[in-house]
């Protein structure tokens, strides 16, 4: 079982936000959990289909750590 805390930031509009790094940990969290649950047997899934799942979560998480990085790392404008 997962158990996460994930802080949440008022946003000017009412929205709430969650920090990127809690969303990519949660993810690969998930990941983790469906193989852990697949291989002890769990989880009534596939094993193909359950490390196919947790891979597709991994890799979108990389991708938000990538676009994160390029977007703290562009140099600021002034607009």
């Amino acid at each position: 079982m997962i158990q996460v805390s994930i802080p949440l930031i008022p946003a000017a509009d009412g929205g709430l936000l969650i920090p990127a790094d809690h969303v990519t940990a949660l993810l690969r969290s998930l990941a983790a959990d469906w193989l852990h649950s697949s291989e002890s047997g769990e989880l009534r899934a596939d094993e193909q289909t359950v490390a196919d799942l947790s891979g597709v979560l991994t890799e979108l998480a990389d991708q938000l750590d990538v676009e994160c990085i390029g977007f703290a790392s562009a140099p600021r404008q002034d607009i």
